[in-house]
């Protein structure tokens, strides 16, 4: 009998015995996805089954640029590149290279590891990286670091993002409500390409206030602004108090909010809510908005994660 491999290739499983109870994660090989994570077996992110695909992408690494390039087209040195079209329905380039690449093992130990993929030469994209991405688990959640370096011979753009559904323990999604610092909204057409930015101020795309999932209706993107202490952070929480955190560094100046009522669950379809770091908002090579251009040899790194507030 043939054994017919997941899509998502080799699992890792990560455990740390914090103080709150067993801190748990499972790390996919393709596209280095967050499966599942949980504390004292509290959910922090929906799983999704070892035998799917990441079902909207959940999880995965968004490199070397997160959301959409335009018609997949940019100009560098005034030459016009063509990236392959992967949202076909919009006509757009979207999520970056890396999303359908199996990772290698650099390191692992019982609660963390972290994965390697060389962003290659192909169809638009003339540059040469080597990216790596660490889960270590924390005690009360997970911190996420990624690095890219330039091994090519020319100057390279880079830009991150991710894209992790989030959940309150086994609180329903339509329960839960969202809040986030975000500053400005990212205004786009109708193939979520931008157009500009508004200010949040008085209109429905505040968070800061806090936004039913229920009511929400989302596949939108912020400027968003630190705390005091330079961290982002975007809190779902339960009718009960209960919350899950998504914290970024002040590298990560982008938040994506995606909210679909057709996540595939175990009783059907149901709602699922994405809430994405991101370093660059969509179209970023052609705005060069929140792109770090790497000399070669030059490295890039920044950190984001997911926690249970004590």
């Amino acid at each position: 009998m043939t054994r017919i491999a997941a899509p998502t290739g080799e699992q890792f499983h990560l455990r740390h015995d914090g103080a709150h109870g067993a801190v748990e994660a499972t790390i996919t090989e393709v596209a280095a996805a967050l499966r599942q994570l949980s504390v004292d077996g509290h959910a922090l992110v929906q799983g999704f089954p070892r035998e799917s695909t990441p079902p909207f992408g959940h999880g995965i690494v968004l490199a070397p640029w997160p959301n959409r390039v335009r018609d997949g087209r940019w100009v560098h040195e005034g030459t016009v590149l063509q990236l392959d079209i992967t949202e076909v329905e919009r006509k757009n380039a979207i999520h970056g290279l890396l999303r359908n690449t199996p990772y290698r093992v650099v390191e692992k130990w019982d609660d963390s590891v972290t994965l390697g993929a060389a962003v290659v030469p192909q169809h638009g994209w003339p540059f040469h990286l080597w990216t790596t991405v660490q889960y270590a688990l924390t005690g009360n959640g997970i911190r996420v670091t990624h690095t890219a370096t330039n091994i090519g011979n020319h100057a390279a753009p880079i830009a991150f993002g991710t894209h992790p559904f989030l959940a309150v323990g086994d609180h329903p999604i339509e329960e839960l409500t969202l809040t986030a610092r975000t500053v400005e909204h990212v205004i786009v057409d109708d193939r979520l390409n931008p157009e500009g930015l508004e200010p949040v101020t008085g209109t429905r795309f505040d968070l800061s206030g806090g936004v039913a999932v229920k009511d929400a209706q989302f596949d939108d993107a912020w400027r968003v602004e630190p705390d005091g202490d330079g961290i982002v952070r975007s809190v779902l929480s339960a009718p009960d108090g209960t919350e899950t955190e998504l914290w970024q560094g002040r590298e990560w100046e982008w938040l994506q909010v995606f909210v679909t009522r057709i996540f595939p669950g175990e009783n059907g379809q149901q709602t699922a809510i994405a809430v994405e770091p991101m370093t660059a908002p969509a179209d970023a090579l052609n705005s060069g908005i929140g792109v770090r251009w790497l000399q070669p040899g030059d490295s890039w790194s920044g950190s984001w994660g997911i926690c249970r507030p004590a």
